[in-house]
């Protein structure tokens, strides 16, 4: 019984040496990308759902929003009604892997959500020739496009509104962090963690947070080679900052507490070196991560809407003032 015991575990100790965190690309090319009323309809066929906001008149702007990590584009709705008061057309669709999107909790991989950026933003412009296109995201969607934003393939766009991205790269954690997510991506990629016991606030907005607790499209359990696969984005798109060129807005908020201010400051350094003047980076003292939800987000949404569309020397809530300041006094 000992030796059967001591095979069994070798046996699952070469079992689990051979795991490796996966990735679940887009299948063949099989046709060309459509943008529908309520779909957008890939170039392997996947059917991706999207939400829009829509002035009455013809947009001033159209802004593309990417959601975060285990998010969808419901995450807009908000602000996707405020800045339509205000000429402003928004479109945000459901991720590969997340909301009602296909292959529901599994990572597609950067080159995929990249892909289906790109072919969006194509159909947009198409929709509106005369709107300049905006694209927005929020954490993880940040950092996709941030990411995006180094590629040649790219259509052009008129600016980019960064809220709270994702930058939290591997060479900014801890070594028994890092450690850690790779022994578990290499060996139990399978396995989900919840959060639950992570005593950390996304928001103070309570009722919104309690919401997405009870919403079944919010993904509540992750596999760890998710969590791999964000990482790897991460580190991608902290290792982009000078790739962003042209019109930017940076959000972020003092009370972040889930991308924390080290790796986030580290890149606006290098972020800033290039283009300045076309660059606006604003920190709002009482925003945490959900910038876009919590209970002051209405002024972040006058932020963006005055920065679209009168480029102002300085933004309503004076949040630009704010990040010269912190930066000025970060090492």
């Amino acid at each position: 019984m000992q030796l059967r015991g001591t095979i069994h575990i070798f046996v699952l100790l070469l079992t689990l040496n051979g795991c490796m965190p996966m990735t679940y690309p887009p299948g063949t090319k099989t046709n060309t990308a459509r943008l529908g009323y309520n779909m957008f309809l890939t170039e392997d066929g996947a059917n991706l759902p999207v939400r829009h906001w829509l002035p009455k008149t013809e947009p001033v702007a159209v802004i593309i929003a990417l959601h975060g990590f285990n998010d969808y584009s419901h995450f807009f709705d908000p602000p996707g009604e405020y800045l339509s008061r205000r000429g402003i057309a928004s479109f945000a669709y459901d991720q590969r892997g997340f909301g009602a999107a296909p292959q529901r909790g599994l990572w597609a991989g950067e080159e995929a959500y990249i892909r289906d950026l790109q072919n969006f933003v194509q159909q947009v412009k198409t929709h509106y020739p005369k709107s300049p296109v905006y694209l927005l995201g929020e954490s993880m969607g940040g950092a996709i496009i941030i990411t995006a934003m180094s590629q040649n393939a790219m259509p052009d766009i008129a600016g980019v509104i960064l809220a709270a991205p994702a930058l939290w790269a591997r060479s900014t954690m801890p070594w028994y962090q890092t450690g850690l997510l790779w022994t578990l991506a290499h060996s139990l990629p399978w396995l989900t963690l919840t959060g639950k016991g992570v005593h950390v606030m996304a928001s103070d907005n309570i009722d919104m947070l309690r919401a997405m607790g009870r919403d079944p499209w919010i993904i509540k359990a992750t596999r760890v080679e998710t969590v791999y696969g964000l990482s790897n984005l991460m580190d991608s798109a902290f290792n982009g900052a000078t790739s962003l060129h042209g019109n930017t807005l940076m959000l972020y908020g003092e009370k972040d507490e889930i991308i924390p201010k080290e790796p986030t400051y580290v890149f606006l350094k290098q972020f800033l070196l290039t283009d300045t003047l076309a660059k606006t980076v604003a920190i709002y003292p009482q925003g945490y991560h959900m910038l876009l939800r919590d209970i002051q987000a209405p002024t972040t949404w006058k932020d963006i809407a005055a920065w679209i569309n009168t480029r102002p020397a300085e933004l309503p809530s004076g949040a630009d003032n704010r990040a010269r300041q912190v930066l000025s006094t970060t090492n």
